[in-house]
């Protein structure tokens, strides 16, 4: 079966152009102009035919696309990947803080937003994630049921949060660098961007450490990359 997509861009020259390139990949295309469309129509989806994939541009009439994302992450871990105009580090970091998964910058090849998305379905897809449950003093993590507790207390991370701390998880103690982590989380290798694994290792710090500011679950080796200590 076809992976059911919804593209939320304002520019109907765009989106349709987008639309059939996606439909030439094999997708199955939904559209919407604005964030507060995407929204309802996720919502009607949910209820029958879920969205496997969300393509949402920043710049969005009304409701932008930062807002959008945000509001998604509220209701599921659906992948994201949001679509910007600007290079600015400001927009790349805020999309990611809001709870993009990924990110691309017009304009682009639709070949290289194929291969993105092809890579976070792969991931969303994954169904065996690792060993049964690992336990790092109050961080308890069970990759096969895709459980994370903290002092007791479910943690409730995005996909990619998720994976990420599988990872390092899976390495205690071990330093991985950005490279390896967008290769083995993401997927990426030439056109991965080591703002998506700081970004997230920033975000996750706010759910599984007590003190973000001072980690000491995920820890950072300055000049290397990050690890999990053991």
């Amino acid at each position: 079966m076809a992976s059911h997509l919804l593209l939320v861009e304002d520019d109907e020259r765009i989106r349709t152009s987008m639309r059939l390139a996606l439909e030439d990949e094999g997708y199955e295309m939904s559209e919407a102009a604005s964030g507060e469309e995407a929204l309802e129509l996720y919502a009607q989806a949910a209820a029958q035919t879920p969205f496997d994939l969300l393509i949402v541009d920043i710049m969005l009439p009304g409701m932008d696309g930062f807002a959008c994302c945000r509001e998604l992450r509220r209701q599921s871990a659906v992948p994201i990947i949001m679509v910007t105009a600007r290079t600015d580090t400001h927009d790349v970091v805020a999309g990611l803080e809001a709870g993009a998964d990924d990110y691309v910058t017009k304009p682009f090849e639709p070949k290289e937003l194929a291969a993105r998305i092809r890579a976070l379905l792969r991931r969303a897809r994954a169904s065996d994630t690792g060993p049964g449950a690992l336990t790092f003093g109050d961080l308890e993590i069970e990759p096969d049921a895709g459980v994370v507790r903290l002092s007791g207390e479910e943690v409730h991370l995005t996909r990619t949060e998720f994976l990420l701390l599988c990872e390092l998880a899976a390495n205690p103690g071990k330093v991985l660098s950005r490279e390896q982590l967008l290769e083995r989380v993401w997927s990426y290798d030439y056109f991965g961007d080591g703002r998506l694994v700081d970004v997230h290792v920033r975000r996750l710090r706010t759910k599984v450490e007590p003190d973000p500011a001072n980690p000491h679950h995920v820890l950072t080796v300055r000049g290397l990359g990050y690890k999990l200590a053991p």
